[in-house]
């Protein structure tokens, strides 16, 4: 019985190792599906992304990245078809567009066979994606949060810029107002502004012409931020003691906390370089012998003038 073991586990051990060599003599295929930059933080993502690139292939000769970006979310599910349909690819590492819109493409790719990774912007269907890369959203609305109450008393007045209606987005502002309640602040409005510069702009524009008393602003993003800062020095409201919080972690808004910058004192990480986080791990999920799935949440630090820099990279795109 020992001796019919040892031969069933030599027939196996070289049955494995055929398929492992077949298997080997293909490329794995993994398309990689984002927005076209449109801000910083998406521009600092897509540079990261082209780097895993040409990182990844160099390491792995059988892995092939095939980077897409698309400008909405109509394009971007359309750009997914043809990740499955042209370059029939074996996994699929993508942050959606918006969230509701990309879903059912998504999982179209998922029912091709392929694995998904899905980055930032959660689908609004669980389940669907086997790995799953973020930044601490919720995190990040409540590191902001816990600063602001720092600064501010009872009675005081804020404004909310949010980002793109989406999954993180409300990640984020449920745990910023969550950590908000009953320190007696005043939220008297919140607006989308798209994590974008010129929607900061107007949006702040908006805030400022209909509240004459605003004592901070939560803008979540370094590009609304910026936004912010502008509409706030056109209306000369700049120097009144109001501060901004934004959050990523741009260059230029970490420079300036060096710099002792005043009006936008502190930021909260949200690194870009969570793509390449994403395209590391997927492709580990190929070429590990241990479980890759699951869920990879990365931190959210309070950036301040006294640790801004270790965060400070002046080579860095973003």
């Amino acid at each position: 019985m020992k001796r019919l073991n040892a031969i069933g586990a030599m027939a196996l051990t070289g049955a494995l190792a055929i398929t492992a060599s077949l298997a080997s003599a293909e490329n794995i295929k993994i398309g990689v599906s984002y927005p076209t930059p449109t801000h910083a933080w998406a521009a600092g993502m897509n540079w990261h992304a082209e780097q895993a690139e040409k990182r990844l292939e160099a390491l792995y000769p059988d892995v092939d990245l095939i980077l897409v970006n698309s400008p909405d979310p109509s394009a971007q599910a359309s750009a997914l078809e043809d990740l499955v349909s042209v370059h029939k690819i074996d996994a699929l590492v993508v942050l959606p567009f918006e969230s509701e819109p990309l879903t059912d493409p998504v999982l179209n790719v998922k029912n091709s066979g392929a694995r998904i990774t899905v980055v930032d912007r959660g689908l609004s269907q669980p389940g669907i994606e086997d790995i799953y890369v973020a930044g601490n959203n919720p995190e990040m609305g409540r590191v902001s949060a816990v600063y602001m109450k720092t600064r501010l008393k009872s009675g005081d007045n804020i404004v909310v810029l949010r980002g793109i209606p989406t999954l993180i987005d409300n990640e984020r502002f449920d745990a910023f107002m969550a950590e908000m309640e009953g320190s007696g602040v005043n939220v008297l409005d919140h607006k989308h502004a798209n994590w974008n510069r010129d929607d900061g702009f107007e949006v702040m524009q908006d805030f400022l012409s209909r509240f004459p008393d605003i004592d901070a602003v939560w803008a979540q993003d370094d590009d609304i931020a910026i936004g912010v800062v502008a509409a706030l020095k056109q209306a000369g409201r700049d120097g009144d003691g109001m501060f901004v919080v934004g959050g990523a972690g741009m260059k230029e808004t970490i420079k300036s906390i060096m710099d002792g910058e005043t009006l936008v004192p502190v930021d909260v990480l949200y690194p870009p370089s969570m793509i390449a986080t994403a395209m590391d791990v997927t492709v580990a999920s190929f070429k590990s012998n241990g479980p890759v799935a699951g869920r990879y949440i990365l931190g959210a630090t309070l950036i301040t003038p006294e640790n801004a820099a270790s965060f400070y990279f002046p080579d860095s795109p973003f």
